[in-house]
This record gives structure tokens, sequence and C-alpha cells, in this order.
């Protein structure tokens, strides 16, 4: 097994900076791990080993050469196979089998950024359902995503492949996009840390339309083993990009904060968002957890939000609002002559055929009439911070399913005797995709049947400094690293 199997970013970025060891010996041990490991969890679905080996010869040439290195110069990484591109490498958008051999020219920003800017090298692309629309991880083209805490259980997502490779050991870091959750719920299901910036901290480039990704707001960033390694991701990814209208430009040393004392913080705790049900073991660890904080120094305090709504009319406020971003992007795939709807209606569950369907004809007074409802949970949301500077809730409801054979894996459809929407209804991420709060999904404890559990960390709007602060405190008092023993002995 590879000397490399669960190192850090930190590690493994030093090392090859003290010429320690070569960034084409890394690459090469981290392409035999996924060889080995990866057919138990089907977390990597693209593998660009050609690309990644010639990329980790010139990143040794440049060590060797004595140039400028990024932060995280010659550590392999992964990003998802969803609306995340490389030139010459496929663009499922989450297995759609008639995009098995589609490709985009162009490279998302978290690819740019990581490469130009971080030095990383990116050895492939990790599963995730179709178009990124529900909080597991399956599809018809690759079937399911398995967790590395248990491979007959699903790993959550839409990153699922991403956590699952980076909970495994795979992998140091992979990328999470998120726009209800897609990287805070394979994170708390696979034991792994995600983070979600602010809504602009970390840019985005959609065209035709550069405004699309405001609703709801969607994010990239990082998945990764610990705190510091997000802190080095987020210092190559965040910064102001001009192709973005809504980029920050703000800088941000997250490796300071993370080191930051949160002594004196009010932390609120919210046990289910005023209207989520919540399994209670579930309840109980994140409970548990809260006193690391105190232990910290900080004043953990009950709040509730003010949340008029129900969690499943919330549930459906979210797959409508996220309709009419996923309805264009089919409809300019039929410009280009590719008529998904029509000829490929197959290669989409009947789930998001329903809410295609639906919302197909959506009036401009409904969708307005939608973000009057979803301006009540951004003001619920920021009410919590009046007096309190982190906000803590679960990250999700339940634990991890287990995965179908039909690649149409879904969550319960029921929670604590609650009916759930089984798309995305027991995932307490989502309000924040509404309000665009940063917050983390940090991993708080283990299920009775040894299934990790994750608590969200939530900041005031722009306020990331703290979630890293709070995140890194915890991390320093409640350490996981411990559990990613589970997933070694599978192999050994």
């Amino acid at each position: 097994m590879s000397n490399f199997w669960y190192e850090s970013v930190e590690d493994t970025a030093a090392a090859i900076r003290r010429k320690e060891v070569s960034p084409v010996e890394v690459v090469d041990a981290t392409i035999d791990l996924i060889e080995e490991r990866n057919p138990s969890l089907n977390a990597i679905v693209y593998k660009g080993y050609g690309d990644a080996r010639a990329a980790a010869q010139e990143a040794e040439r440049k060590v060797m050469a004595g140039d400028k290195l990024g932060p995280l110069h010659g550590v392999p990484i992964a990003i998802k196979d969803l609306f995340d591109f490389k030139p010459g490498w496929p663009a499922t958008f989450g297995g759609i089998r008639a995009l098995k051999d589609f490709s985009i020219p162009t490279r998302c920003v978290f690819a740019e950024r990581m490469e130009d800017i971080g030095g990383a090298i990116i050895v492939g692309k990790t599963n995730s359902p179709t178009m990124g629309f529900r909080g597991l991880c399956d599809n018809y083209l690759f079937g399911p995503s398995c967790n590395p805490f248990d491979t007959s259980r699903n790993t959550g997502g839409s990153s699922g492949g991403s956590a699952a490779a980076v909970a495994d050991g795979l992998l140091p870091l992979a990328e999470g996009t998120d726009g209800g959750g897609s990287i805070r719920i394979p994170a708390a299901w696979c034991g792994v840390y995600g983070y979600k910036a602010s809504f602009g901290r970390v840019p985005i480039v959609a065209r035709p339309n550069a405004f699309s990704m405001d609703t709801p707001f969607i994010f990239e960033g990082p998945i990764t083993r610990t705190v510091r390694d997000a802190a080095l991701a987020m210092s190559a990814l965040a910064g102001y990009d001009a192709r973005d209208p809504y980029a920050i430009d703000e800088k941000i040393d997250f490796l300071a904060a993370s080191e930051r004392s949160i002594e004196g913080m009010t932390i609120g705790y919210s046990p289910n968002f005023d209207v989520f049900p919540v399994e209670p073991e579930i309840s109980e660890i994140i409970e548990m957890a809260l006193k690391g904080f105190e232990e910290a120094g900080a004043t953990v305090k009950r709040v509730t939000l003010g949340i008029k709504r129900s969690q499943r009319e919330l549930s459906d406020l979210w797959c409508r609002l996220i309709m009419p971003l996923n309805i264009t992007g089919l409809l300019g795939m039929e410009a280009q002559g590719i008529d998904l709807l029509g000829e490929h209606r197959d290669d989409f569950p009947p789930e998001y055929l329903h809410w295609i369907d639906s919302c197909r004809d959506m009036t401009a007074v409904e969708f307005f009439n939608d973000q009057a409802m979803r301006s009540e949970i951004y003001d619920a949301v920021q009410s919590a911070f009046t007096d309190c500077d982190i906000l803590i809730t679960p990250t999700l409801a339940c634990n991890p399913v287990r995965n179908s054979d039909d690649g149409n894996t879904l969550g319960p459809d029921r929670v604590a005797g609650e009916e759930v929407d089984p798309l995305i209804g027991w995932c307490l991420t989502y309000p924040l995709n509404f309000s665009g709060n940063p917050a983390a999904s940090i991993p708080a404890g283990m299920t009775s049947e040894g299934l990790p559990v994750g608590m969200q960390i939530i900041g005031r709007r722009y306020s990331d400094a703290d979630v890293f602060s709070a995140s890194a405190a915890f991390e320093r008092l409640r350490p996981w690293r411990q559990n990613y023993d589970i997933c070694r002995s599978r192999c050994l």
C-alpha cells in the first residue's frame, strides 16, 4: 500500500517542496491506490491518468528549477463529473447516458485555480447524480457510489464520489459543488470536512447567463479530511474574477483563521431549523459535540429562527427554484442537436422529470412569489446572528441509506415518523443556498452502527473566517482522524 495513503494536502505539498518526494511518485502512487480501492467505491468515474502523469512531470521540473510553487503544488486531486470541465475529458452531467462521450473545451474555475494558482494535479472525475438533482449519488450510467464506512450504503450527494474518494484516502482533496447541500451532504455521511464559502467568495463563471448561479445560490468548494487542508484549498480558490458578476474582491487568510481562538464567541444551536424532523440518535450526537465549543471557551445557547413554513413547503420551493437553471441548460443542449428531453428522456429519473414537467411553464409571477418565500428564510437565517457569531445545526436528519440496484437510489420518505421528500427533504443544508451564508459540515461523531454524523457550522454572511475558526477549534478538541481506520481496515 502506498506511503501516501491518507496523507494530507499540507504534508504532501511540504514533502514535495522539500524534494523528499517527487510529484511523479505521488501521482503514480495515487493511481495505484485508485486502481486498488475504487472498484469497491465507484467514486472515480473518469481516469485522466495520461494528463495527470504529464502534469506531474512538469510539476517536478518546476520543483527542480526552483520556480515559485503554489500551496498545493504536485498534490493529486479530482474534479466532479457534473458542471465541471477540463478539455478533452467527458462531461456527462451526472451520468446521463447520451453524454458519455460529450466534452466541453474549457476548464471550470475550480480546475483553473487548482492547477494555475494551487499547482495541484487533477487525476480524474468523480461520480454525481443526474444533473445533481438529489442528495444522493447514483445515476443510470455509472451507478451508485458506495460509502467507505459501509459499502452497502450511499455516500450522499451530489458530490458523493468526491467525498468517498477523500474518506477512503484515495485523494486528500476533491471538488464539491453545492446548489442545495451537495458539498455538505456527502461530507456528513462520509465523515469528512466539506466547505461551502460565502456566495461570491469562490467565483463561478457561467455563460450565456452570467447571473444564473443565484437561484438558488450555487457554489464550488473543497472536500478534505482536515480543516487546514480546506484552508489551503481556499487560499487558491477564493478571489476576485471579473467574469463572475457576484465575485467578492476581498482577501482572507484562511490558515490564520483556522489558528484563531473562539474564546468568547456565542454559538447558537438550532436542533432542527425549527421545522425539520431529525432522528433522535443524530440529535444526541450533535448535542454531545456542542460541548467541544464550550471547552474551547465559547458560549452555546439554543435558538429559534422563526421559520413558519413546513419543511415540505421548503423542499418543494428548492426544487422549483433550481428548475429554471436546469430547463435552460437542457434547452441549450437541444439547440446543439442533443434532444435530451425527447429522444433521451429515459436517461432521466422519474423524480427529475416530474419537476421538469411541473416547472416548464412557470410564470414570472410564480417565480417571484417563490423568491418572496425564499426571502422569508433568508431573513430567518440572518436573525440568528443578531446575538450569535456562529449557528450550529445537524447537517442531515438521518443515517446513510442503502444503495439501490436500479440507478435511482432515493433518501428516506419518512424521518422520525414525519413524511419528507426523499430527494432532499432530510437535508438541513439547502436553507443556506437560499441565504448564501458560509457553511461547513464537520464530523461530529459516529452512530451505534459505526456511521459518521455531520454537524453544520454556519457563519454570518461573508464571515468565512469565523467558520474556519470554529471548525478548527472543534477539530483540535474532537479530532476524527482515527475514524478513517474503519475504511483502512477494509483491505488490510
